[in-house]
């Protein structure tokens, strides 16, 4: 239900948007009428003019008038998801495993929970997807290996965690700009 702007109580939830209170955050939440977009309270978003904003007490009720959630603070989210451990457990295992695909199979399962959700929990919290985060630790120990080693690009490839060499070579392109033999040979100790 939509208060007369000189309400008493907005001005409270106002006073609360403009010191990013979070402790405000799923009593209310306010969306700005220009963008379509609502957030909390603490949302660290540009902060918009006053005259464009209208507040609601849920963010189903937010969603009801057709405004679609901050991609920054994420009003849609509960407060179990925005601290959900999952990521940080998924950025530790890749860390340890990206090497070891099977054992990296093995740890991912015992996370239980869907790949998708898993995913989308990763991506919102390090921007990236976990497969991306994956091939560039991969290709960083090869660059490693391709300077250090004189092993094979399939030998290289296999250690580092690679399903294929050419997935090997399109990341480490991706990454580096070269070829893995390019960039080995511009790198060699050897003159």
């Amino acid at each position: 239900m939509r208060r007369n702007a000189t309400d008493p109580i907005d001005q409270q939830k106002w006073d609360a948007i403009l010191q990013g209170d979070e402790s405000q955050d799923d009593r209310f939440f306010y969306g700005v009428r220009t963008t379509g977009v609502y957030c909390r309270p603490s949302c660290k978003s540009k902060l918009p003019l006053r005259k464009n904003v209208e507040f609601f007490d849920s963010a189903e009720q937010a969603e009801e008038k057709g405004f679609r959630p901050c991609k920054r603070c994420k009003p849609d989210l509960s407060e179990f998801d925005r601290a959900n451990p999952l990521p940080d457990q998924l950025k530790k295992i890749c860390d340890l495993y990206f090497d070891d695909r099977s054992r990296l199979s093995i740890e991912l399962e015992r996370l239980d929970i869907h790949q998708n959700r898993l995913i989308r929990l990763f991506h919102q919290k390090y921007h990236t997807t976990p497969t991306k985060y994956l091939n560039g630790l991969r290709v960083v120990k090869a660059a490693h290996q391709l300077t250090e080693t004189d092993r094979s690009m399939l030998q290289i490839a296999a250690e580092c965690g690679f399903g294929s060499v050419s997935s090997f070579y399109s990341s480490f392109k991706f990454k580096y700009g070269q070829t893995p033999i390019e960039y080995r040979r511009k790198r060699s100790k050897t003159p």
